[in-house]
């Protein structure tokens, strides 16, 4: 495992991967304190990542009783990248506008125009930013030589980064 110091030692791998993967997991807890996952459309900026959803869907009182989020990433070369992070809502119309704006600036399938599921605009009350700090960014990967099904050699890669 290696240690990152700084999220600018991730961040052009972490952006290569995500910007790739497009759509992750995100586990949330329920009021029984249960897990539940489903499928997001994250945009990064920087180490933060946003998600455009449902301002009251189900998420809404997951997060209410439990802020932690864990978004997991992975591909069929199986890098994956785990966020572990403290979520809260966007609820700002100026900043709920400029996320709109950020996730209609990159291209598909990155970027995404959130008009496609809120037509009411980015002041309308249906339409939610989570907003996600990780304390763990976590870049996994695993190759090996030869077939599956005959000998061969796993290699396993982990880069960790947590902000101070």
């Amino acid at each position: 495992m290696t240690d990152a110091t700084s999220f600018s030692d991730i961040q052009p791998e972490f952006e290569s991967r995500v910007r790739r993967i497009v759509w992750c997991t995100v586990a949330t807890v329920d009021t029984r304190g249960r897990p539940r996952v489903r499928i997001v459309h994250p945009v990064w900026e920087g180490p933060i990542a946003y998600i455009c959803t449902g301002r009251h869907s189900i998420k809404e009182k997951h997060l209410a009783k439990n802020p932690f989020v864990a978004l997991s990433y992975w591909d069929p070369q199986h890098q994956q990248v785990y966020a572990e992070c403290r979520c809260q809502w966007v609820d700002d119309v100026a900043e709920k506008t400029r996320i709109w704006e950020l996730f209609k600036s990159h291209p598909h399938p990155y970027g995404y125009d959130p008009a496609m599921f809120w037509n009411g605009g980015p002041a309308s009350d249906d339409f939610g930013v989570m907003r996600c700090d990780p304390w763990c960014i976590t870049l996994h990967s695993m190759s090996w030589t030869g077939s599956l099904t005959s000998r061969s050699v796993v290699q396993f890669s982990k880069t960790v980064w947590r902000p101070n």
